[in-house]
């Protein structure tokens, strides 16, 4: 016996449903089969499959960083030019503490070369003292040279002190000032690109981004100040000593910086895309665990293990490409390093026969070799750590280049009436979830929105309290646009609150006030008997200042909620969006609460989304949206006798 499957959803629909599953067996392979290294080469093809896969690493990462600079979804990352800015704007408004840095540094830099010149000068007048026979005045010269050594190094030891606590105030002062830049970037992030982000990205920017950003600001970018300068004033000095021993550190040390430019000009599209394979790994990480019931229902752990190792793996690919880099790097380095030493005892030897240098000379430029390289290695290595954190800066101040969703005007509304015409609405393009809805609300009206999951009730409060603007037509309170309105001015318009709610690390008065600063304990008090919370509120050890949130006295979802509502009463708009706001309460309690919110909300135009249709029952109107569209609109004792979808889901509820 056959039967025919009818399609759950429409072809088009179904096929992007299918393109965006995630499930291990439903795509081809994480990686492409080029990165797989050979299992049976010789040594030559070997090295020559690692260069290949080295070079299609590097076009996998370029073409990652060009995808995310043109892309229009989730969050861009910010052009290196703006990075170098931002740095530059930092630094500039510490310039006083960059000139302590840079002029500490430089003074202990100095004190410590004077040592190896003046331990050559020492070399040169005991040879020619001995050489004389006057070992008495070879003698009183080491000692005098000695206590002159001393000096210098009780001298330097005191100005890297200062350098180093310079460098530690104008460190914490830049992350300060860096960490206040990306909370007020992240704070005014339109709500509709954060949705479009995926969750893994932007916690990955506040977290890891955040800290990496944090170590580099604090220790790499004076470290870079620290041992650019070493590294300048040691050449310095060594060309004064001997332009000829210097040779051998010079060349070596420009053939480096070939190098360290190469691997600069790649690093950051490197770090980039790793930075970009944890927020993957974190936002698929993040799905399982909060789907873990679905999950667990659907039997699909096999499935999310399997996206988990593939993301694993993309991200191990994208490590690889920065190791391979720094390995290069770090093996011109270590030649650099170590040929000096070599090169310039030989040519010392060459120049002290043809009368070119003296030992003194020679014992000079030795050490002022093993000087300059140990701060140019250190300077390298910092670089690197600094290209991290330049990455993750970018990544950082790519939320900052996300333009705003709305542009403010100057026309003040001249009531409070909100009126919505020819409201259209889609997440993705040729996809409309509202199609045409025409609604206007008289002020103090009580409108009811109710409707199955996903016709668009949430959609139409969002647009009706202007978090998001319409794709056509125009949503206005007193004649002007919503979205025209600067954010503040709107919320003290219209308020949205939603089944979604946040307590903050604090006080139970900090999380009521922060919606009106300087209120009263009266008027906090008021708020919270309002929404039935006062009860237990003052209960609490230390009732208003009793610490509440992460860490702290933790809330029941339902005592959450009811401080989210107690923010909207003190806030005091004159229209209210509720959107399923009582869903996470018990019936009861929730019944409590909104009869007792019925006086306060008596002169205040009031959208209520619920699925409870006692809700509905108490509205002055009742919408009834289905698939996007207005299908009936009338009081309950309308609707009931209309007999249609109302009326339905009425006797569903009551039966």
């Amino acid at each position: 016996m056959s039967t025919t499957q009818i399609p759950l959803l429409p072809p088009d629909l179904a096929a992007e449903s299918a393109r965006t599953w995630d499930a291990a067996d439903g795509h081809g392979p994480a990686i492409p089969e080029e990165l797989v290294p050979p299992t049976t080469a010789t040594v030559a093809e070997r090295a020559a499959a690692m260069r290949r896969r080295h070079l299609l690493r590097e076009r996998r990462a370029a073409e990652f960083v060009a995808d995310t600079m043109s892309s229009t979804k989730g969050l861009p990352i910010a052009q290196p030019r703006q990075v170098v800015r931002f740095i530059g704007r930092l630094l500039g408004e510490r310039k006083p503490w960059v000139v302590a840095v840079v002029l500490g540094n430089a003074l202990a830099a100095v004190a410590a070369l004077l040592v190896p010149w003046w331990l050559g000068r020492l070399v040169d007048s005991t040879v020619a003292d001995v050489a004389a026979g006057r070992t008495d005045a070879a003698l009183a010269t080491a000692n005098s040279v000695a206590l002159l050594v001393a000096g210098i190094v009780v001298l330097q030891a005191l100005l890297v002190f200062a350098a180093k606590s310079a460098s530690a105030v104008l460190g914490q002062g830049i992350l300060a000032s860096a960490r206040e830049y990306v909370v007020r970037a992240i704070l005014r992030l339109p709500l509709s690109r954060v949705e479009t982000a995926s969750s893994g990205d932007l916690v990955t920017r506040v977290t890891r981004d955040v800290g990496t950003m944090s170590e580099s600001v604090r220790w790499a970018l004076p470290q870079v100040i620290v041992a650019g300068t070493t590294v300048v004033a040691t050449l310095v000095a060594m060309i004064a000593n001997s332009w000829l021993l210097a040779l051998p550190s010079l060349v070596l040390l420009s053939i480096s910086l070939v190098q360290v430019r190469r691997y600069l000009l790649r690093a950051p599209k490197g770090y980039l895309t790793e930075g970009a394979t944890y927020s993957r790994i974190n936002t698929h990480l993040t799905e399982t665990v909060e789907g873990a019931r679905t999950v667990e229902a659907l039997r699909i752990g096999p499935e999310r293990l399997g996206v988990g190792d593939d993301d694993i793996e993309v991200s191990a690919q994208a490590e690889r490409y920065g190791l391979t880099l720094r390995n290069l790097l770090f093996l011109v380095m270590d030649l650099a390093f170590s040929l000096p030493r070599v090169l310039v005892l030989a040519v010392g030897a060459v120049a002290y026969t043809q009368g070119w240098a003296t030992i003194g000379q020679i014992t000079t430029a030795v050490l002022y070799t093993e000087a300059l390289w140990g701060p140019f290695d250190m300077l390298v290595h910092t670089i690197d750590n600094m290209q991290v954190g330049i990455a993750s800066t970018t990544r950082l101040l790519g939320i900052a280049t996300v333009p705003p969703d709305r542009e403010t005007g100057e026309d003040e509304p001249v009531d409070s009436a909100l009126v919505g015409r020819d409201l259209r609405y889609a997440y993705r393009p040729g996809h409309d979830v509202l199609h045409g809805i025409d609604l206007s609300l008289e002020p103090g009206e009580r409108l009811a929105i109710v409707g199955p999951s996903g016709s668009g009730k949430s959609t139409l409060g969002r647009l009706l309290s202007g978090i998001h603007g319409p794709r056509t037509g125009s949503v206005t309170v007193g004649g002007v646009e919503l979205t025209t309105l600067p954010l503040d001015h709107l919320r003290r318009e219209v308020a949205l609150v939603t089944q979604e709610h946040h307590v903050f690390i604090g006080t139970v008065r900090d999380n009521i006030v922060l919606v009106r600063e300087g209120s009263d304990d009266a008027q906090v008090e008021e708020a919270l008997r309002a929404v039935g919370a006062w009860h237990w509120v003052s209960r609490l050890p230390d009732g208003l200042d009793s610490r509440i949130g992460s860490g702290s006295q933790e809330l029941t979802p339902g005592q959450a909620q009811q401080v989210a509502l107690a923010r909207l009463i003190l806030a005091d708009p004159h229209t209210i969006v509720l959107d399923e706001a009582t869903s996470l309460i018990d019936p009861r309690t929730a019944r409590s609460l909104e009869g007792s919110m019925n006086a306060l909300l008596s002169e205040r135009t009031v959208v209520a989304i619920a699925h409870r249709l006692h809700t509905a029952h108490d509205a002055d109107r009742i919408a009834v949206v289905i698939d996007g569209r207005i299908v009936e609109l009338g009081s309950h004792d309308e609707l009931v006798a209309l007999e249609g979808e109302y009326a339905a889901l009425w006797r569903a509820w009551t039966t």
